[in-house]
């Protein structure tokens, strides 16, 4: 095991250029496994994001950047306690800080909030609910998710945002602004792996101006497309891009299912999606990475004109229990390297592209700067830094500074 220091040229012109950056980053644990290709390494911002100073953040299950590198952050103000957001009580319990965020927050690269955005009033509908918990009963049409999950910003800078809590069979697409424009499915109505309408709790969502796809996720065990246009169905499959043949989850979906070892363990050879296919995002060379987690493997597939094609098997991890491993993927600028976010060893993976064979990894749990709690999401901007998510208990994003590469 190894620390890697910024000795090369990118990282002294980094420190050179910005002696404020340079006081604020720090070493992650990190380790260069594959010596026979160079290895990316990086230092964690202390001083990223500059959140307001009433604010704290919740849970963060959606990370994207966008084209113009904005940093876009889905949050959980629901996660929240009346302890940590004593502030939003009535009358305030706290004299001091603090206040739940938006679900929506949109940052620049120094930190800095642009817009935030997010709640019920924002999508059409609108429902009551009574009790609380798996006792909650709710009546009525709204349609924004009770626990959402999952964040995209496309191409034109629109938004899309899925959810994974009771009755959440919908994926929201707003502009960027918070304006409601469409929608995939209905909250409340799911109607398997088969439906070429309606979701299962979706999971996550990638969008390239022809299609969308959604990995659909925490009920449904499948990825379905549709045309970005009309949003007609296109096409759905499952594991090796046959028909989706592994079932469906009994609602709703409890946090507790993230750990449990009901499903038998994960098996990397399974014909079948596990019961949480977490992610789906569009790689070089028009594949399409699926993040089969509970199953601790990626799946690579190949979108064609005659369809989407399975192009292998990417184990991360084997033997991981827990929540284990894969839980979102992205790519070096150049597309050289894949970062693979892996839930349960607090990692980030680095493979090289080219064989998907591990070159090495930052980052471990624990719960200080370059650390990890449930690590969700990982995205990379076009300077090649590297920026994380974290759910349960972790509710923290980072971004780690790209510092050259090592030999």
């Amino acid at each position: 095991m190894m620390r890697f220091s910024a000795g090369m040229a990118l990282g002294a012109a980094i420190g050179l250029a910005s002696p404020a950056l340079a006081d604020t980053l720090v070493d992650v644990e990190s380790e260069h496994v594959d010596q026979s290709v160079e290895m990316p390494t990086f230092k964690v911002d202390t001083s990223w994001p500059k959140l307001p100073d009433d604010m704290i953040l919740g849970q963060i299950p959606g990370l994207s950047i966008a084209e113009d590198d904005t940093i876009w952050v889905l949050t959980r103000p629901n996660s929240l306690g009346p302890t940590e957001i004593g502030r939003d009580t009535d009358p305030p319990i706290t004299q001091a800080c603090c206040t739940a965020p938006p679900h929506v927050l949109q940052f620049d690269k120094e930190g800095n909030l642009l817009r935030s955005w997010g709640g019920t009033e924002l999508a059409p509908g609108e429902s009551t609910v009574t009790g609380s918990g798996g006792d909650a009963v709710e009546e009525g049409d709204e349609q924004w998710p009770a626990n959402v999950h999952g964040l995209y910003v496309d191409k034109e800078g629109t938004v899309w945002i899925g959810g994974n809590g009771n009755g959440d069979h919908v994926v929201l697409n707003f502009t960027a602004d918070g304006e409601f424009i469409r929608q995939i499915g209905r909250r409340q109505t799911t109607e398997g792996n088969s439906s070429e309408e309606y979701l299962g709790n979706p999971a996550d969502i990638a969008a390239d101006g022809d299609s969308v796809l959604v990995a659909d996720g925490y009920i449904n065990k499948r990825i379905i497309a549709f045309d970005h246009g009309d949003l007609a169905f296109d096409e759905l499959y499952g594991a090796y891009a046959e028909d989706p043949d592994g079932g469906t989850r009994d609602e709703p979906f409890d946090q507790s299912q993230a750990t449990s070892t009901g499903d038998g363990g994960a098996n990397p050879e399974s014909r079948s999606f596990g019961d949480i296919v977490h992610c789906v995002v569009r790689g070089p060379d028009d594949t399409v990475y699926v993040c089969d987690r509970r199953n601790n493997r990626l799946q690579v597939f190949r979108e064609t004109a005659e369809g989407t094609e399975f192009v292998r098997d990417v184990v991360i991890a084997d033997g991981t229990g827990g929540t284990r491993t894969a839980s979102d993927v992205a790519f070096s600028p150049d597309g050289t390297y894949v970062y693979v976010a892996d839930m349960m060893n607090g990692r980030v993976w680095i493979l090289l592209r080219e064989t998907h064979n591990v070159v090495g990894w930052f980052g471990r749990n624990g719960r200080y700067p370059g650390q990890f709690i449930w690590l969700h999401s990982v995205d990379v901007d076009s300077e090649g830094n590297v920026y994380t998510s974290e759910v349960n208990t972790g509710r923290r994003v980072q971004r780690f500074v790209l510092q050259g590469a090592e030999d």
